[in-house]
């Protein structure tokens, strides 16, 4: 090492200053070091955004997709508010109306008589243009009822209503 040092190097060099062709162990090192940091700061970022999604899909959210989007939306646009709006999301119990009015709805069919499921499909009436042109106009609307065994809904007389009289309501 003493030949190859320049006259006016000092004689005394620390470790880490490497001969000429000789390999710089201290850069590779610190390179290792660095992109075991990149790739460690990039995973907690991603895990850190991620928590939402992971919390409300571990407790089977009904409202999970919503959290979903609203990390990616916050990933993607560093607007911090969807994170902050996804974090209560997964942390908030909403109720499940869906079961319940679904039961409701089948009971309602059941009493009826109409199959489970095809209640919808059978009240709703026909769409003519005789039917357009009168929902355009102030023509009265008549109600649909439907009719046992048949399947079939049909229009029935609307009654007038009574008419109110109008008296004195203040002394």
């Amino acid at each position: 090492m003493a030949a190859d040092r320049h006259s006016a190097a000092t004689h005394h060099v620390p470790g880490f200053i490497t001969s000429p062709g000789e390999t710089d162990v201290l850069m590779i090192v610190m390179a290792v070091i660095l992109l075991l940091a990149v790739l460690g700061f990039g995973l907690l970022f991603l895990r850190l955004h991620s928590l939402p999604e992971r919390m409300a899909h571990r407790t089977h959210k009904i409202q999970f997709e919503i959290v979903a989007v609203l990390c990616l939306i916050a990933l993607f646009t560093h607007i911090h508010i969807f994170w902050i709006a996804a974090l209560l999301l997964a942390m908030i119990d909403l109720p499940d109306f869906g079961t319940s009015l679904n039961r409701i709805a089948g009971s309602a069919e059941k009493l009826a008589g109409i199959p489970p499921g095809q209640g919808a499909t059978e009240l709703m009436p026909e769409t003519t243009n005789a039917s357009r042109e009168l929902s355009t106009t102030d023509a009265p609307v008549q109600p649909v009822v439907p009719q046992q065994g048949h399947g079939a809904a049909a229009p029935a007389k609307a009654e007038p209503a009574p008419a109110k009289t109008m008296g004195r309501t203040h002394a």
